[in-house]
Order: structure tokens, then C-alpha cells, then sequence
């Protein structure tokens, strides 16, 4: 009898601590975005779009701080010239800023201004892939965000590398929101993330030369009733599964793009997800940013926790490495 309780004791135990765990690890801002884990310097740095903030949060210490760029703010890529150098959007135009991490900006570069045709319009989501192209991170833009939604058809998915900087060359052209991209292990496949599409597109890709081509959608949220919302940032894991926020779903959610199984979904208290990013020393850690712009008094009193920073543990998995931009050298 002892022996048969200590079994169900070691399987409930399992069970329970078998599940993801998620924490609230900042106080709310407005509108988080953007995360990305840089391991040289152990931060993980994201925006408060709105608001015109970069942010960083010091794994080791705790410590987070905050400098503002005046103007809406995304994406954050780390150089990989120099670990303290960010190429950061703000509004149309792509910067390369020196920042520590602290409360202080030591020179601030402008590198490019996209979209010249769409004025109204803004850099939304983006990365670096392997070869450190720059993708829509500081190139793709969204249409203007007027009080009925996004202007459709005026965003534009870039890519920008050293020798193209003053002449970015679109990729996909139109897109409505630009937003999650990730690159799989092997490096012959882009996802990515066209927003009022409600689904993940998978195109087949070029390490060499960047081009991609034959675009099939691999994940379409309309065809499961269980999840709601809209699909926001995205990364992937070492087993090439996608992790992608919903906005106003709740949920990060895991899905298999071979198969377009639904594997997983996590729910946060907060429901405008944003994005989600692997870091931690062992890249095991989600970073999952949210918002808690545009909801009425009434939703903040029931989400108080709207706008953190969470980090969900616990998965089972690791994530594949972030790229860095290789598009300048030094800000001089």
C-alpha cells in the first residue's frame, strides 16, 4: 500500500510540475513588442511601441531599464558588429543606435527611410536571418492605423543588407501587418506572418541568396475552434515547432508547420499577446511581451497584468539561436 502511494505521489508530482509555468516579470507598460535575447550581454531587450521605448531587462540582475527614441518604436536587432550597436525602426526609418542597456544613448545613426509611396505608414516586426540580412524588422511596414484598422495592401516586407542599405529590396509586396518571421533549423525554410490572414505562410528559402518562393500556408487559424485572436510575433524551436502570440486570443500557441497540428496552448493573464522570444543562458525560457493599449478601464481592472513581460518555463524545449545584423559596421 505504501509502495502504490509513493508511486501516485512521484506521478502527481510529475504531472504537475511536468506543466509550463509563467511568470509576470515586469510591471505593465502600454504596448510591449518586439523581444529579442542577445547572450553576449545577457539582456533581453524589447519596445513600448507607443510610447517610443526600448527596453532592456538584465537576466542576472533584474534590473530593467528604458531610453526613448521619440516617435513609434520597432523592431530591436542587435549588431553583430558590436553587442552594444541596435538597428531599431522608428516610424518609416531604420537607426543604429549605441546603447548600453542603462539610461543612456551614446550616438544614434539614421541609416534608411522605407516606403517613400506610404507616408502614413510604419516599420512594424523583424529579424536578422543567418547571413544577417535585415528582414522587415526594421522593413516591413503596416499601413496607417486609422480608428477603422489598417489601410489594407500598403505594407511592404524588406530585405536590407550592407550593400543594398540606401536601396532596400522588397520581398513581398503587399501585406497588410507585417509581423512574425523564423528561419528553420536546416535553414531552407521562412514562416511568416501577414496578420488579418489569420495564418502562417511557409516559403521555401535561399541561405545565399535570400530569395524565397513557393509560399504555402502550413497553419490557418480559422480551422480551430479551441483558439481565437489574431497571430502576432512568432519564433521557433529546436525541433522546428512555431511558437505564436494571439492577440487578443490569450495564447501562445505551438504548432507542428509540416503537419499544421495544433500541439500546444498556453494561456496567459493577459490578452492582447504581442510576441515571444526564446532566451535564457540555455535558450529554454519564452519571453512573451503583451499590451494593454486599447483596452477600457473596466479590461485593465480585470487584466492588471496586461502590458508585462512574462517568461513561461517548464517546456521541454529550447529555442534556435537569434541572428544578428550585419548591415554596418560602427556608428561613427
Amino acid at each position: 500500500m505504501l509502495v502504490l502511494l509513493l508511486i501516485f505521489t512521484i506521478v502527481i508530482y510529475a504531472f504537475a510540475f511536468d506543466k509550463p509555468i509563467v511568470h509576470q516579470v515586469t510591471k505593465p507598460i502600454d504596448h510591449g513588442e518586439g523581444p529579442v535575447w542577445d547572450p553576449r550581454t545577457n539582456l533581453l531587450y524589447f519596445v513600448d511601441v507607443y510610447e517610443g521605448r526600448v527596453l532592456s531587462y538584465n537576466y542576472l540582475t533584474h534590473k530593467l531599464n528604458a531610453i526613448c527614441l521619440h516617435g513609434n518604436t520597432t523592431p530591436i536587432v542587435p549588431s553583430k558588429s558590436n553587442p552594444h550597436v541596435l538597428i531599431v525602426g522608428v516610424e518609416r526609418s531604420v537607426f543604429a543606435i549605441e546603447w548600453t542597456g542603462e539610461n543612456i544613448i551614446y550616438s544614434k545613426k539614421h541609416l534608411v527611410t522605407l516606403s517613400n509611396q506610404f507616408p502614413t505608414s510604419r516599420i512594424n516586426d523583424g529579424k536578422a536571418d543567418k547571413n544577417g540580412r535585415l528582414w522587415v524588422a526594421c522593413l516591413g511596414t503596416m499601413g496607417f492605423e486609422s480608428p477603422n484598422g489598417v489601410s489594407i495592401n500598403e505594407g511592404i516586407l524588406y530585405s536590407i543588407t550592407k550593400d543594398t542599405l540606401n536601396y532596400p529590396l522588397p520581398v513581398i509586396q503587399p501585406v497588410n501587418i507585417s509581423n512574425g518571421m523564423a528561419w528553420n533549423k536546416a535553414n531552407n525554410k521562412f514562416y511568416y506572418i501577414d496578420t488579418p490572414t489569420l495564418s502562417v505562410t511557409e516559403y521555401d528559402y535561399n541561405k545565399e541568396s535570400g530569395v524565397i518562393s513557393n509560399p504555402k500556408i502550413v497553419f490557418d487559424l480559422t480551422k480551430h475552434e479551441s483558439i481565437s485572436g489574431f497571430p502576432d510575433g512568432m519564433t521557433i524551436d529546436k525541433d522546428d515547432n512555431l511558437w505564436v502570440a494571439l492577440l487578443d486570443g490569450g495564447v501562445v500557441i505551438k504548432i507542428h508547420p509540416t503537419t499544421g497540428d495544433l500541439l500546444q496552448i498556453i494561456a496567459l493573464p493577459a490578452k492582447r499577446i504581442t510576441s515571444v522570444t526564446w532566451g535564457g543562458p540555455h535558450l529554454d525560457i519564452l519571453f512573451v511581451t503583451t499590451s494593454q493599449h486599447g483596452l477600457s478601464p473596466a479590461e485593465k481592472i480585470r487584466e492588471p497584468a496586461a502590458g508585462s513581460l512574462f517568461a513561461i518555463t517548464n517546456l521541454n524545449t529550447n529555442g534556435l539561436p537569434m541572428f544578428y545584423a550585419d548591415i554596418i559596421e560602427e556608428i561613427l
